[in-house]
């Protein structure tokens, strides 16, 4: 990386700690563009040359991501089928944050605030194509090869199913079991016998 790319490099991550901080001390509302320039020392310009607003300062590892999908399809282990790759992925990425009380805060932020809510889940969800295409070209299908697609949709989704059950893991693990081997409806509870007296 050259002098004038580190540079930049380094003023993009100035301005996504300063958002972060401003974020988590006095609240996503609370805190204008301006406010973040200023904590960063540069103009609302040079931010706005990063970042196209507020949101995306929250977000600024969206490619890393992306990346990280793409090389659970191509680098997984002999064997492993490209549902259980990408389950193994989001477990890690997603569930086992949960436990890390140094991203509580910040999942705090994210859940407490719909515009941050909404604004990543749809950038979570724009890696579906990438995340398709990668897993249609190691199973030998063309790009837009529906199947794929589904696979990369709902494996992308499984995060958002996961967010608000009482056991995260067992609610990928569910989702992933459905893909892994299709739709098997839960054991049914036996019916209550009516009570005395009741119709």
């Amino acid at each position: 990386m050259g002098r004038r790319e580190r540079k930049k490099a380094a003023t993009r991550q100035a301005l996504a700690d300063a958002a972060l901080r401003l974020f988590l001390e006095r609240g996503y509302g609370q805190v204008s563009i301006r406010d973040i320039a200023e904590a960063a020392d540069v103009s609302t310009t040079t931010l706005f040359k990063h970042f196209p607003g507020k949101e995306a300062l929250v977000f600024d590892a969206d490619s890393d991501h992306e990346a990280a999908l793409v090389a659970a399809v191509r680098e997984r282990p002999d064997g492993r089928s490209l549902p259980a790759a990408l389950r193994d992925h989001i477990l890690r990425s997603h569930v086992e944050t949960l436990a890390d009380p140094a991203f509580a805060r910040f999942r705090e932020l994210i859940t407490s605030t719909p515009a941050l809510r909404d604004y990543g889940h749809r950038m979570w969800m724009r890696h579906q194509t990438a995340l398709a295409q990668a897993i249609a070209a190691d199973v030998g299908a063309p790009e837009d090869d529906p199947a794929c697609a589904a696979l990369a949709h709902f494996a992308l989704e499984a995060p958002a199913l996961a967010r608000d059950q009482a056991d995260p893991r067992a609610a990928v693990d569910a989702a992933f079991d459905l893909l892994e081997r299709g739709w098997h409806p839960p054991a049914r509870r036996p019916a209550r016998a009516p009570r005395k007296g009741t119709v």
